[in-house]
């Protein structure tokens, strides 16, 4: 039996509007969503590797593997599906790629040379709705992680927001236009996909089921 997994994105949690949203949608069908808590109620040492090996320790043995992934939850779910067998197949919506090009210059010189001298950025979590400290070694992480080496033939479907201005469209299009094993559905939306869950589950449904 097909076991599905939804990974929230970066500062959010378990209970985002996508989260239980999709959560509901798939109780409406007798199916469980899993959703786990990629915090671990630890946001400062909060890394890609670290989330990496939570949802691959999470997977029961010899079961085929579906995850939907939101923003870094969608990045993290690419590298998952690389790494691990089971995953058979990917839902990434507003996926995180080039993550660090387009996050970090925003930040600004003066707080950006601080973090690399040690002192935690504050960044305001939408799960813990309040700002939480995270730590620099976040960014020498992720930095190990080059979008090019995704290149496992994993069945997968992109959906982002032509108005996306955190991760921007290009960023996904450039990850679909090498890999035909990817479907991209471009939304007339930005990274939340709020005002478009419906048009998110129909193409979700199509492709799963």
């Amino acid at each position: 039996m097909t076991v599905y997994v939804y990974l929230h994105g970066f500062a959010s949690s378990p209970r985002s509007r996508k989260a239980q949203d999709l959560r509901d949608r798939f109780a409406a069908l007798n199916l469980t969503l899993h959703i786990p808590d990629l915090n671990q109620n630890d946001f400062t040492h909060l890394t890609l590797t670290r989330q990496i090996q939570q949802v691959c320790a999470g997977f029961p043995p010899d079961q085929p593997i579906v995850i939907i992934g939101s923003s870094l939850g969608g990045l993290t779910a690419a590298w998952v599906g690389e790494q691990c067998p089971q995953v058979d197949r990917l839902v990434l919506l507003a996926p995180a790629f080039e993550f660090l090009n387009h996050w970090v210059p925003k930040l600004g010189d003066k707080l950006l040379r601080e973090w690399q001298s040690g002192k935690p950025l504050m960044v305001y979590h939408y799960g813990a709705e309040r700002l939480l400290p995270l730590n620099y070694q976040f960014v020498v992480d992720c930095a190990d992680y080059d979008s090019a080496r995704l290149q496992k033939p994993i069945p997968t479907l992109i959906m982002h927001g032509i108005y996306d201005e955190v991760i921007p469209i290009q960023a996904s299009q450039n990850y679909a236009y090498l890999r035909p094993w990817v479907e991209l559905v471009e939304l007339e939306s930005d990274h939340a996909l709020a005002e478009v869950s419906q048009a998110i589950w129909g193409s979700v449904t199509q492709f799963l089921f």
